[in-house]
């Protein structure tokens, strides 16, 4: 599937607007919860780049870890940004040939219901932390904003892919 440059533009974009709508959205709670805006996102790091298993340490005061805190937010970059790519390219799919829509929508719909079983699955050492609830909010918040974004930015989109739409 060879992408337009368009079609890459849109997808870096969408990576980037899901990507920041869930680092907002962990940044927020932790604040809210009084625990510093990195709070989240450092203990992903230590979990994913440390092996940080141990859910009681997570009563306990921890310094930040820089490091941990850059490779964890690149790492969800990089994954936010080839998610955009994948997405727009079916997308991009589904214009070329109509009689894929309804499969595309299909795919996109089970890409979301993987990505939060999956970051479920992976996080459940430190669910305390990062309850289901979270990670379905947070996925939900990035669909909405890159969606929008998407649909916006390529006038038709919705009703081709909508079983909805008329």
């Amino acid at each position: 599937m060879a992408l337009t440059s368009r079609t890459v533009r849109q997808g870096l974009v969408v990576g980037l607007i899901g990507y920041a709508s869930v680092a907002a959205l962990y940044a927020a709670f932790d604040f809210i919860a009084a625990r510093g805006i990195f709070y989240t996102v450092d203990l992903l790091g230590k979990s994913v780049f440390e092996g940080l298993r141990d859910p009681a340490v997570l009563g306990l005061p921890m310094q930040l870890d820089v490091t941990a805190i850059v490779w964890y937010s690149a790492l969800h970059l990089l994954i936010s940004l080839v998610i955009g790519l994948i997405v727009t390219g079916l997308v991009e799919q589904a214009e070329r040939r109509p009689s894929l829509a309804p499969m595309v929508l299909l795919t996109i719909v089970a890409g979301f219901v993987v990505t939060i079983v999956a970051v479920g699955l992976l996080t459940s050492p430190i669910r305390p932390l990062l309850p289901w609830w979270s990670i379905v909010v947070a996925n939900a918040l990035a669909v909405l904003f890159a969606g929008w974004y998407l649909l916006h930015s390529r006038p038709g989109t919705w009703r081709r892919l909508s079983p909805f739409a008329s």
